[in-house]
């Protein structure tokens, strides 16, 4: 894995993590406490997790042009975007491969594997 794609890889890990967290945010904080209280985190939680979504697309999609990612993994990004904690699940399968393209750079460097 080139440095640009690990790059990539972190990015979309970062902007993963923080779309859930304030989609969680707006479902939890803001929706409940328009409900039980006169506080209206509607909107500015709605705004916050609006740019954060934005960003996670245009991330994503830097990550199929530079990791050369199949489309049904593409859409599975995209399905979990869309559901509350699915961007947790989007962060650990990132982490997995950046673990297994560090192991297999190093045995490359080390000349175990011949790729």
């Amino acid at each position: 894995m080139d440095v640009k794609t690990a790059a990539a890889l972190r990015r979309l890990r970062i902007i993963s993590i923080a779309e859930a967290i304030s989609f969680l945010a707006l479902l939890l904080l803001g929706t409940v406490l328009s409900r039980v209280s006169s506080i209206n985190l509607v909107m500015p939680l709605g705004m916050i997790h609006g740019v954060l979504f934005i960003a996670y697309l245009v991330l994503l999609a830097d990550v199929w042009n530079k990791a050369k990612w199949p489309m049904s993994r593409v859409w599975l990004f995209l399905l979990w975007s869309v559901l509350p904690t699915g961007g947790f699940f989007g962060d650990r399968m990132i982490r997995r491969e950046e673990s297994a393209g560090l192991i297999a750079a190093r045995a490359r460097k080390e000349g175990v594997v011949n790729a």
